[in-house]
């Protein structure tokens, strides 16, 4: 099992470092560095939680690390260092990979961030890439830290959205069904619910939304909102499409990063 998960990490992290613009030759030393710290440290779960598909299955259950760490104050510099980790993948700014579906993480609400974590670390949430770097970080204090320097990061320019030729109609389609079935949590410009960690959907990239939508209605997602999965059962594959690509073509809150000065002659 180790070795398995020793193969998918390594795969995964040299694949999204390859599709950056940074160098082969520093992507793999980062890359090798990186995954062999947290696989060190890292024994990987036979068993995984049930999550949604449990029926005494609590969504955001206070428990656990997740208690702890939204009680702690984040360190920002303390943080940043802790995130060289997460950087491997999801890049210094927090833009993250659009093309193959890796989150853009700057300006996130630290109260999802520190949610997600939790629920990796305790197994509710599998990602085989993901968990060695969740399980491995020191405990709540660390998990804030982490969080609030993610959510101090200035908002990227530019992100993955639906490009289509037919853009303005599915978008416009796309609005239209998230006024009605998502504004009500995740509010009427993508912007979450910090206080209820629901989080920012405003601008991200459009290859993830559209995965997460049908991970969450399929239930492969274990830690996903019942309320969710209920509603996007409703969704023909159209639909989540559609909502998907307007979420992506909304302005993600926050500070904006600034504008990098064109250098080319």
């Amino acid at each position: 099992m180790k070795k398995l998960l020793s193969l998918v990490l390594f795969l995964t992290l040299t694949g999204s470092l390859a599709s950056t613009a940074i160098a082969a030759d520093t992507a793999d030393k980062v890359c090798t560095i990186q995954y062999n710290q947290c696989l060190a440290s890292f024994v990987a779960r036979e068993e995984k939680a049930e999550g949604i598909k449990s029926n005494d299955y609590v969504w955001n259950s206070k428990d656990g690390d997740k208690v702890a760490a939204l009680k702690l104050k984040g360190d920002i510099a303390r943080g940043k260092k802790s995130y060289e980790l997460c950087a491997a993948c999801h890049l210094s700014s927090g833009s993250g990979l659009p093309n193959i579906g890796l989150p853009q993480l700057a300006g996130q609400h630290a109260t999802v961030i520190i949610k997600q974590m939790s629920d990796l670390r305790a197994g509710l949430r599998y990602s085989p890439s993901m968990e060695p770097f969740a399980v491995t970080r020191k405990g709540p204090q660390e998990l804030a830290d982490v969080a609030a320097y993610i959510e101090s990061l200035c908002t990227p320019l530019d992100h993955g959205k639906y490009n289509g030729s037919d853009a303005n109609q599915i978008i416009a389609l796309g609005e239209a069904i998230y006024v009605e079935k998502c504004k009500l949590c995740h509010g009427s410009h993508g912007k979450g619910d910090k206080a209820r960690s629901y989080p920012v959907v405003a601008g991200q990239h459009y290859q993830y939304l559209m995965r997460q939508l049908f991970e969450i209605r399929d239930g492969t997602r274990q830690n996903s909102d019942p309320d969710m999965v209920k509603a996007l059962k409703k969704f023909s594959d159209d639909d989540r499409i559609a909502v998907s690509a307007y979420m992506a073509s909304l302005v993600m809150p926050g500070k904006m990063c600034p504008a990098v000065a064109d250098t080319k002659k």
